[in-house]
């Protein structure tokens, strides 16, 4: 076969090959890829020693224990009151409140048994003053005590045995053996007996007397003296003598004798020198002017949410605990007398019917309000006489003076009335109710007779509602309200003089001319 004759490019193509042979060549690259190639054969082989550098093991993570949950009291830890909210402090112009927390060098308030009062006392000062005076009521007579006394043109009436007071001419008395229980009734209509419009609102009536949110306020039932006790969330207790002069100090005296929020404060009828707390921590205290001391007189696990007295049993105490349970504690056994489950949620307020003691209305979180006949509880299955439902939580139910109505207060914007030979009547008044979490619930309240009730409200009044009208007929405003009321209590001697708490421990004290 002839030999094919060769393209120009192809010469030149053969040329630059063997040009870049003999470059190669001299620079000896093959040998070294050669030698390069054989190294790495014999690390693929093993034949090379290489060390293989572990990864650091990790310590095992210790496997958590299962732990039985206990509640603290079971454990003999004291309650932790750490999970409670902090509120703001403002500043006051009528008290110099010390700020500072409990020394370490006092006892705590969760001791089970005596605390001192001076270890529990937490404010400036000494408390000698507070002290004589509690102890003066005891050398003085119970002034206000079957008693009947003219204010202008209305009668005051204060029972025998009774914390209220009865105003205003009686129009007519109707009596019913009904009310499904054979309990007479008498009802009792009044005219109003305070001018709504002369009541106001004085600046040297205000004044922060604690820290923190105040959820229960109270008058000294006595009539010759102005005395307002408290107690707020963090387990203090307050006591403000408005009537103080300047010389003397401001007239606020501050205990801490619990841990947790204060859900009662009750006087001792046969001596005001004694005073009852309760607490959600599970403790129920007498505060002992005389011993001076804040005795322990009962615990239990659950916590305390309500606390009342029956009108003619100063030596039973009534508290509601956990969920939708009442209990009796006897002070001349010291020890729980009876207990009954009578609702599904906590039991938020108690209360008696001052006509007929042996009614007791109950309100609570499962949003219903009950009546109980007090001879006719079952230990097993408490039947009620009446139950009112709301859509939702009740925080108060409350008898009025003459007993024939019954005010209700409901998450559910809605003051609720109740009414009528067997409280058959039942009425609603819308009212806004949402106080959020920093402020403690309203809680409408009756006043000095039947006319009218009065209950907070979120511009920093209070509303005056009257259960005939079924409206807000009034509102109570004053420049001076820097705060919104939401606890009150109306002076069981002082017509007129109603005081109103705040979640920034200020008390309001409004007065009529």
């Amino acid at each position: 076969m002839a030999t094919q004759k060769l393209t120009e490019y192809e010469i030149k193509r053969l040329e630059n090959i063997r040009r870049n042979d003999e470059m190669l060549a001299a620079l000896q690259l093959h040998a070294k890829a050669s030698l390069l190639s054989n190294a790495t054969k014999r690390s693929r082989d093993g034949s090379a020693k290489s060390y293989k550098v572990s990864p650091e093991k990790k310590p095992k993570k210790a496997e958590t224990p299962i732990v039985i949950r206990r509640s603290l009291r079971t454990r003999g830890m004291p309650p932790d009151s750490n999970c409670l909210d902090a509120d703001s402090n403002e500043n006051s112009d009528k008290t110099t409140l010390n700020q500072t927390s409990i020394s370490r060098e006092k006892p705590s308030p969760c001791v089970m048994g005596p605390l001192k009062m001076k270890d529990a006392h937490d404010g400036t000062g000494s408390d000698r003053e507070f002290i004589d005076t509690l102890l003066s009521f005891e050398r003085k007579p119970k002034l206000g005590v079957g008693v009947k006394e003219e204010f202008d043109c209305f009668k005051v009436v204060k029972e025998e045995g009774h914390d209220r007071v009865l105003c205003g001419p009686v129009k007519r008395k109707v009596e019913n053996d009904n009310l499904n229980c054979g309990i007479k009734i008498e009802k009792r209509e009044f005219e109003g007996c305070v001018d709504l419009g002369s009541m106001s609102l004085e600046p040297e009536n205000i004044a922060r007397i604690m820290p923190g949110r105040i959820m229960t306020v109270r008058f000294f039932p006595r009539n010759d003296i102005n005395i307002v006790a408290a107690g707020n969330k963090l387990g203090n207790v307050a006591f403000w003598n408005v009537d103080s002069e300047g010389e003397k100090g401001d007239g606020i005296f501050l205990y801490r004798p619990h841990t947790g929020p204060i859900s009662g404060i009750l006087f001792q009828q046969s001596c005001l020198s004694k005073i009852f707390t309760s607490c959600y921590d599970g403790y129920l205290r007498l505060m002992d002017a005389e011993k001076e001391v804040f005795d322990l007189v009962h615990s239990c696990d659950d916590a305390i949410f309500s606390l009342s007295q029956h009108p003619n049993d100063v030596k039973s105490l009534y508290f509601g605990e956990g969920r939708g349970g009442l209990s009796v504690w006897d002070d001349r056994t010291g020890s729980v007398s009876s207990q009954w489950t009578l609702h599904e949620d906590r039991i938020n307020t108690i209360d008696f019917n001052p006509q007929n003691p042996n009614i007791m209305a109950t309100s609570s979180s499962d949003a219903t309000v009950c009546l109980w006949d007090l001879r006719k509880v079952d230990a097993g299955k408490p039947k009620s006489l009446k139950i009112v439902n709301h859509e939702r939580a009740v925080h108060s139910a409350y008898f009025s003076p003459s007993g024939s109505s019954l005010a209700s207060t409901s998450f559910d914007d809605t003051v609720g009335i109740l009414s009528g030979v067997n409280f058959e009547d039942a009425s609603r008044v819308h009212h806004c109710n949402q106080t959020g979490r920093w402020i403690s619930s309203f809680r409408a309240t009756w006043g000095w007779d039947d006319s009218f009730v009065y209950v907070g409200n979120m511009k920093r009044g209070v509303d005056i509602i009257s259960p005939a009208q079924r409206r807000v007929i009034r509102t109570l405003q004053s420049p001076h309200m820097t705060a919104i009321p939401c606890r009150f209590h109306a002076h069981p001697f002082r017509v007129g003089m109603l005081a109103g708490a705040t979640g920034g421990g200020q008390v309001y004290i409004w007065t009529s001319s």
